[in-house]
This record gives C-alpha cells, sequence and structure tokens, in this order.
C-alpha cells in the first residue's frame, strides 16, 4: 500500500504543479460541458498529465477520470481520478479545490488523496493504516448531538431541487452551526474533526473515491442518501459517525 500511495503523492504534485500554475490566470480557457458545469484547461491538462504517467508506471491499471471518461464498471484495480474537485471556485479565483485520487482493488477504494495546493493542504489514507493531514494522524470528532454540530452542505439549492429542502431546514435549525464549506473540503474537515455532517445530493464517483476511504480511516462513516455504504449512489452522507443515522433518519421524512 506504501507503494501505491507514494505513486498517487507524486500523481498529486504533478497536479498540483499544473493547476497553480494556472490558478487566478487572466487567461484561463474556461468551456461548459453538456451538464452545463463548467471544465477548465487545466481540468484536462491534469488529467491528461496523470494519465500519460499512470500509462507508464501501471500499464495495466486503467484510469477512470471525470474528464476523459472511462467505461466506467469496476475493474480488478482502476485509478479515480477529479482532476480539479471544485471547478467552480478554482475559475474564480477562490482557493478551495483539489486533485482527488484514489485507488480501488475489487470494488473497494483502498487509498485516497486530496491534494489543495491553493491552501497548502493534503490528506491521504489507506486502508488499515489511518488518515493522515501533511503526515498528521486525523480522527473525527466526538459530537454527538446534533445540536452541538457543525452541518455543511455543498449547494442549499441542490438540495431543495431535489426535493431535501424541508428536511434540510430541519437539520439546519437543530445544527450549532450550518455552513457551506463545500465541495471535498468540507468532508477533509470531518475528516480532522471540525465538521460534523456533510450532506451532498448529487456527486459522481470520482467526487467521493478518496472521500470514502480518508474519512473512514478517520474514524467516520460514508454512505449516500439511501444509507448504503457505497461511492456509486450518485449521492453522499458523510458524518462522524455518531450522528449518522440520525441525520439519515431525517433526510428520508420526505
Amino acid at each position: 500500500m506504501q507503494r501505491d500511495l507514494a505513486l498517487a503523492h507524486e500523481l498529486a504534485d504533478l497536479a498540483d504543479a499544473i493547476t497553480l500554475a494556472r490558478f487566478r490566470a487572466t487567461d484561463l480557457a474556461v468551456d461548459t460541458k453538456p451538464d452545463l458545469t463548467p471544465v477548465s484547461e487545466a481540468d484536462k491538462a491534469v488529467e491528461r498529465a496523470i494519465r500519460e504517467r499512470l500509462a507508464r508506471e501501471r500499464p495495466n491499471e486503467p484510469v477512470f477520470g471525470e474528464e476523459e471518461g472511462g467505461d466506467g464498471a469496476p475493474a480488478a484495480v482502476r485509478w479515480i481520478v477529479d482532476p480539479i474537485d471544485g471547478t467552480k471556485s478554482y475559475v474564480r479565483g477562490i482557493p478551495v479545490y483539489a486533485t482527488l485520487i484514489a485507488l480501488e482493488r475489487e470494488g473497494e477504494v483502498v487509498a485516497g488523496l486530496a491534494s489543495a495546493p491553493a491552501l497548502a493542504r493534503r490528506w491521504w489514507a489507506a486502508r488499515g493504516e489511518g488518515a493522515f493531514r501533511d503526515g498528521e494522524r486525523l480522527r473525527v470528532s466526538r459530537v454527538a448531538r446534533l445540536e452541538d454540530a457543525v452541518l455543511s452542505v455543498t449547494s442549499p439549492k441542490a438540495l431543495y431541487l431535489h426535493g431535501l429542502g424541508p428536511a434540510f431546514e430541519t437539520i439546519a435549525r437543530r445544527s450549532w452551526a450550518a455552513r457551506g464549506f463545500s465541495d471535498f473540503w468540507q468532508h477533509m474537515l470531518i475528516a480532522e474533526g471540525s465538521v460534523d455532517v456533510a450532506i451532498e445530493p448529487v456527486v459522481d464517483v470520482w467526487d467521493v473515491a478518496a472521500v470514502q476511504v480518508i474519512v473512514e480511516e478517520a474514524g467516520g462513516r460514508f454512505t449516500d442518501l439511501r444509507g448504503e455504504r457505497t461511492i456509486a449512489g450518485g449521492s453522499a452522507l458523510v458524518s462522524n459517525g455518531l450522528l449518522h443515522d440520525e441525520v439519515l433518519g431525517l433526510l428520508q421524512q420526505r
């Protein structure tokens, strides 16, 4: 596993150099994808660079990435890559973005890394070996009451569009603080013990593969909004574990 993580760090170094070089560039090229989300030249360059490196280093291990895809079917081994998680932030000059890299074996994510160079932070984990931020071991919080919890969502608007508005309002009113740390960052803050619950009504596999192993190795819990432990459920509820079932129950009261 250490060899896999070492390679993931090398891939992240490669990605960081590309994203930082174009971050806040006045001539950054940005297009709109068919799903109406933005994609920058940096997104494409990062994924291409990672694919080329893995083709040399691990030619028999396919890549499933946000920009260039893949067949999407689980393989015995595959790398899952989100070249820039938080592209909307990236193209507006907001430093909350990261490259997410995960390694899946036999349907289980066994290693994951999130590198946020503009924040000067990097998180990683491997199954059975713990979760870390810049070398420091991570543990989720011990907050056991929703009234004491910090709640985060990427997009309240998305919750309403998916019929979760009333449930979100209930959870937010009961929580100690409701925030929008957005994208990967809220999940890393859960792993660090600073945030207790995060709700994502819409995610893709590349958004959450690395998140799952990092949060779980920090002692937290990851499911979709149906309560299934899967990165392919199209949604995500991430928590310190102690609050998970209560929040899941509130979300399902629709």
